[in-house]
């Protein structure tokens, strides 16, 4: 059932600055929700950074023959847990409450973090990285679910934006804590564990969710008044308040219209992901192997300058996500990342023959493809669906594509080899973004109308 219009977002659109409203109260969720971003961002990126040395600490010297497709398989064997782990914790977020379920998530991936800083064998380091890719999952969703749901109309984009932000702030201070110790090597060869004890850190910042962070009224007040219509338009069929609560995955996908929504924005998420497969993890080799044509020094390092360059874009496009989306209206905003997307693929990949130059056409591609591709997902979904079901439903729209995505980098070599190196995959992959031209004008357009139930 969509609740009725609060005063402030009756006044959304109507003058005044976007910020009026909030409260200190507001600003914890936030900042809660964003700093569990970030330790995940810093996770995901601890495990590309340190995966080098790991591999060659870990893997015997017949298995080093075989390296790219360990490091393959240790990045998706990592997605694949984030994929299943972001499912079950979403639905849970509907039935436990947001705020719980974010101090689980973080709590866990913290100790199974500062595990993994003990991996004796390639094995065990498998093993701990998909059992911390489920807790990892779990997170987003929650964050995500907690931020519309109590922020006031007309901040609450910009307040997802900068949530979503948060995983860009931290792939970039895992960069900068690995180059402050990659070159010292405190431990030796064993210093990549570092990366990974310092992962643990976050398990202190669950006193802080515990303490500053509120439950969403509204999901409470949906399960309290027994809610358990999915959209707006299924809501005459649950006016009664019936006392059996539907299971909210099975629910989402047997009304026709959160079907239909759950489908369309499940193939805007997987556009996302494939195409940001086809250039974020391939842009650091890519320009690495042009440094190298070029003669300069440190090509790989070139390499690492792009990857961040990259992100900081991306960061940027996250910032600036929630104002767009308010500006130009949600499909507006889809339409503008995919065509931005698809233009900056072979702009990349293409036409720029130096690393001088990738190094200006590096920010603009992350602005598009992971900026403004990953911020729609923080802020539209939850939109198209109502509190009884919201995390399960942006949770499988976020993390199902990850059960469609986690073995592209264990055959990431295989598909560079077929199309005959990495420009022509990257162009052919990215090609991919042509969906998210499409499939928009299949959604309704929910700027303005306020958060369902």
């Amino acid at each position: 059932m969509r609740a009725p219009l609060a005063a402030d977002e009756t006044r959304s659109w109507n003058g005044g600055h976007w910020y009026d409203g909030l409260t200190l109260k507001h600003w914890n969720v936030l900042l809660g929700s964003f700093l569990g971003w970030v330790f995940d961002g810093y996770e995901s990126y601890a495990l590309i950074v340190v995966l080098g040395p790991a591999l060659k600490s870990l893997l015997s010297a017949e298995q080093l023959k075989s390296q790219a497709v360990w490091a393959g398989l240790a990045i998706g064997i990592t997605l694949l847990g984030w994929g299943a782990g972001g499912l079950v914790g979403g639905i849970l977020a509907d039935y436990i409450g947001r705020k719980k379920m974010m101090m689980y998530s973080v709590f866990v991936y913290a100790v199974l973090s500062g595990l993994t800083a003990f991996s004796f064998s390639i094995g065990t380091l498998l093993v701990f990285r998909f059992l911390t890719g489920l807790a990892l999952g779990s997170e987003w969703s929650t964050g995500i679910s907690l931020i519309n749901e109590t922020w006031p109309e007309r901040a609450r984009a910009k307040g997802a934006g900068f949530l979503q932000s948060g995983f860009g702030w931290g792939t970039l201070l895992a960069a900068g804590l690995w180059f402050l110790i990659a070159d010292t090597k405190p431990f030796g060869f064993d210093t990549w564990r570092l990366m990974f004890a310092f992962g643990a850190i976050p398990a202190l910042f669950v006193l802080y969710i515990r303490k500053g962070v509120d439950e969403s009224e509204r999901w409470k007040t949906a399960i309290r008044e027994k809610r358990w219509a999915t959209t707006e338009l299924s809501v005459q069929a649950n006016t009664g308040g019936e006392s059996k609560r539907p299971f909210t995955l099975t629910e989402i996908f047997r009304d026709r219209e959160s079907r239909r929504r759950v489908l369309l924005a499940f193939g805007l998420s997987v556009t996302t992901m494939i195409g940001w497969y086809a250039v974020a993890s391939w842009l650091a080799l890519f320009t690495s192997s042009m440094a190298a044509r070029e003669h300069l020094p440190s090509a790989a390092s070139w390499g690492a300058r792009v990857a961040m360059l990259y992100t900081v874009g991306a960061i940027i496009a996250y910032l600036l996500s929630g104002f767009m989306a308010d500006a130009m209206g949600r499909r507006r905003f889809l339409l503008f990342t995919f065509v931005g997307s698809l233009i900056l693929t072979p702009i990349t990949f293409r036409f720029t023959g130096t690393v001088a130059a990738m190094q200006f056409v590096a920010p603009l591609n992350g602005f598009f493809t992971l900026g403004c591709a990953y911020s729609w997902m923080a802020i539209y979904p939850a939109e198209l669906f109502t509190s009884s079901v919201r995390a399960t439903a942006i949770s499988f729209i976020f993390n199902a594509s990850r059960l469609v995505a986690w073995f592209f980098p264990i055959i990431a070599g295989t598909i560079i080899k077929s199309f005959g190196g990495v420009s022509n995959a990257a162009m052919i992959l990215g090609s991919v973004y042509i969906l998210g031209l499409i499939l928009p004008w299949w959604m309704p357009e929910t700027q303005g109308k306020g958060l369902r139930g």
